[in-house]
This record gives structure tokens, C-alpha cells and sequence, in this order.
């Protein structure tokens, strides 16, 4: 029989009906003769009604502690699905993560899993009972519970499946998988019945909100075919794996966006590398990710920056920069929080050219400013401002994907 991991997020779970829904699933993936494993995120809305309680008595909660309250949530889902097969005549168990042996390291509210010990998985599996297992949860090597940031129960469900090299993952949510862009910004948007690992990996890192990227990360290291389904309605989804080649007539698979970008620009006297090597140290300390640079000379001796971290940030980074200040002889620092990024994704951008002639075409006609712009093999991704967000994604979308053949 064939290993099957079967992931159900927070909305799948959100009531005793919709986990009668869920325990339906699973039992019809049960008569298909596979053994199944069940991965569960806590009840929709628990795990933020957790996070509120926390900030009730601290607003800056100690991080162990956070993460013990926090990891309660999915012992609720996963003990009702249990009692849900069994009353249904199936033989189940629940576990939480450190019962089943998901190590991570230490760090707290956002943990990264290090190693799955399989054993106690195959000794259940091999009794015949269905393993249901809470997601966004584990256990560092002194025993402290550990999560794993939003959206951690993906990363959890894929670890596992590579432990038991199940035949497939197999990830339910709200939406029935993957599509070209954000239907919710552009109605045209087409849902993509297969795309490789690479693809999902530029477009979860990029915006698109289907996977968390850490969870597309790990299955791609390991080799674990992914497929997005809906909860809610009938379908095959969308299949992740590593077997296409890149279309030779689509150049472009996905355009996505993503909001919430803040951008700093700065001028200094300092050596390039000595600036560059000072201030992303200092952010990387604060746990402050950079995603776009750019940088150039207006005159000798003097440098121009610019690069963008998550709105979120931007405080943590002002401050940074004012602690440097008169370190590196920084001058005319400024920040602009209304931003937002758009990128197109697609393998078969390796065999064209001419795509980003295209795409800077493509926003003058829409009469989209461009702040700054970077690029991989199979991706171009622009910052714009975020009132030209849809603007910017429905032009792109309309040129490149309106006709793609999917």
C-alpha cells in the first residue's frame, strides 16, 4: 500500500462540520488502499485567539512560553478528527509533533525542522491504524515545544512525507490550486493543472500565498511530489513535481504580487563593500530580511543604495540605519512604505528573450512607474507603488497568460 500525507489548514477545520467533511476525505483515500497519514492546522481563528490572549499579559511575551501556549491549538483539531474515523469505524490516533519525533533547533516562534524520526509513523502505518499529527509544532533537543511560524503545518505534512517517502503530499485548502495570478486581483486568472518545484518555489517566495515557501523548499531537497487541493469542492488540484520540461511556447507560468514591501534609499562616502557588508549584518542580527538591492555611483566616492525588506520591518530597519548613521556617513536616508512587488515566473523564460522588453513595455502602456527591478534565471520581478499593484498584475497577466495553454 502507498503512503499517502494529507494536509487540512485552519479554514478545512474550522467547525465539527467541516471536520466531518475532512474525516470523509480521509476515509475515502482510506478505501483507495493507501495508508494515510493526516496533518491538521488548529481550528480557523485559534491560533490567532491564542496570540491574543498572550498579548492580554505580555506584549512581548517570552518566545518559549508563546510557543507552549500557541502549539495547544492543533491538540483540539487533531483529538476531534480522531474521535470523528473512529465513531466512523476506523482505527485512528492523534500525535502531537514531539510525541512522533519532528526535531527542530531552537528558535522560537519560528523554528525550522531538522529531522523526522520515522519510527514510531511506521510502527502505527503498520498497525493499521490512519495518524493524524499536528502540524506547525515540534520539540529542540532539550524538549522545549518549538512552532514554526505561519503557515508551518505545509513544512510539517512535507517533512513527513519525505520521512515516510510517501508516494504523495498532499496539501487542502480553501482554494482548489494553484493559478496564474490572484483571481481576487484579476478574474481572468486560470488555474495551472501542473507546475515544477522551481516555479512554486519563485512563486511562493514572490507572493502567492497557496504554499508556505519553506514547505516548497523542503520538498524540493527531498524530492516529495506536491499536489494543492480544495477541501471544499471536487478536483485534482494542482500537481508539483519535477518531471516537466520548460515549455518552449509559455514562456511565463504565473505572475504574482505581493504587498507590505518598504524601500530605503541612502547615499554614503563609505567603500561599497565595507557599507554593504555593515548594514546587512546589522539587519541580518535583527532578523530583517532583504530581498531587493540595487546600488550605483552618482559621482566618485560617493554610493547610492537601495533595497527593500517587509513592511513590517521598516521600524526595525529605521533604526538600524540611524544607529549607523554617523558610523558609515550616511546621508539623505530615506524610506517609502507604499510599495508593493510584482514578478513574472516561468521556465520557459531560459529559452526567450526579448521577455523583459516585454514586461517594461507592457507597465509604460499601463503608466506604471518602476522603482526597482531584479532577476533570476525564470523570474523578472519589479517594485512598484502598491496603488498600481492591480493595475500592474492585470497588464502582465492580460500580455503574457491570457491565452496560455494550461
Amino acid at each position: 500500500m502507498a503512503i499517502i500525507v494529507q494536509k487540512f489548514g485552519g479554514t478545512s477545520v474550522g467547525s465539527p462540520e467541516r471536520i466531518q467533511a475532512v474525516t470523509s476525505q480521509v476515509i475515502a483515500t482510506r478505501q483507495q488502499g493507501h495508508q494515510v497519514v493526516v496533518v491538521l492546522s488548529a481550528m480557523s481563528g485559534e491560533t490567532n485567539r491564542l496570540m491574543d490572549l498572550a498579548k492580554s499579559i505580555d506584549n512581548a511575551a517570552s518566545g518559549r512560553e508563546l510557543d507552549m501556549l500557541l502549539a495547544s491549538g492543533e491538540q483540539v483539531s487533531i483529538s476531534l478528527l480522531a474521535m470523528s474515523l473512529i465513531k466512523h469505524g476506523y482505527s485512528a490516533v492523534s500525535f502531537l509533533g514531539h510525541q512522533i519525533g519532528i526535531r527542530t533547533n531552537n528558535r522560537f516562534n519560528n523554528a525550522r525542522i531538522i529531522d523526522v524520526d520515522n519510527k514510531r509513523l511506521k510502527s502505527e502505518l503498520e498497525q493499521g491504524h490512519i495518524v493524524i499529527i499536528a502540524g506547525f509544532q515540534g520539540v529542540d533537543y532539550e524538549n522545549n515545544i518549538t512552532t514554526l511560524g505561519r503557515g508551518g503545518s505545509d513544512t510539517s505534512a512535507v517533512a513527513i512525507a519525505a520521512a515516510l517517502q510517501a508516494k504523495e503530499c498532499q496539501i487542502y485548502t480553501d482554494v482548489d490550486g494553484v493559478y496564474t495570478t490572484d483571481p481576487r486581483i484579476d478574474p481572468s486568472a486560470r488555474k495551472i493543472h501542473s507546475i515544477t518545484f522551481e516555479e512554486m518555489l519563485e512563486m511562493a517566495s514572490s507572493g502567492a500565498k497557496v504554499l508556505q515557501t519553506r514547505s516548497v523548499q523542503y520538498a524540493g531537497k527531498f524530492k516529495v511530489p506536491l499536489r494543492v487541493l480544495s477541501s471544499f469542492m471536487p478536483g485534482e488540484g494542482t500537481m508539483i513535481d519535477f518531471q516537466q520540461e520548460a515549455a518552449s511556447t509559455n514562456p511565463v507560468s504565473a505572475v504574482t504580487a505581493h504587498k507590505d514591501e518598504a524601500m530605503f534609499s541612502l547615499c554614503s562616502g563609505a567603500d561599497l563593500v565595507a557599507l554593504n557588508a555593515r548594514i546587512f549584518s546589522e539587519l541580518a542580527e535583527q532578523d530583517v530580511e532583504v530581498d531587493m538591492i540595487v546600488q550605483s555611483f552618482t559621482r566618485p566616492g560617493t554610493t547610492n543604495l537601495n533595497f527593500t525588506v517587509h513592511r513590517k520591518d521598516f521600524a526595525k530597519t529605521q533604526e538600524c540605519l540611524q544607529r549607523l548613521h554617523a558610523e558609515l556617513g550616511l546621508s539623505e536616508v530615506d524610506g517609502n512604505q507604499q510599495l508593493a512587488k510584482v514578478s513574472v515566473i516561468g521556465n520557459g523564460m531560459r529559452c526567450h528573450t526579448g521577455i523583459t522588453a516585454q514586461i517594461f513595455a507592457t507597465l509604460a502602456a499601463a503608466n506604471v512607474k518602476v522603482f526597482l527591478v531584479s532577476t533570476s534565471e525564470i523570474k523578472i520581478s519589479v517594485l512598484v507603488l502598491e496603488s498600481d499593484l492591480n493595475g500592474a498584475v492585470q497588464a502582465l497577466h492580460k500580455k503574457f497568460l491570457i491565452k496560455l495553454d494550461i
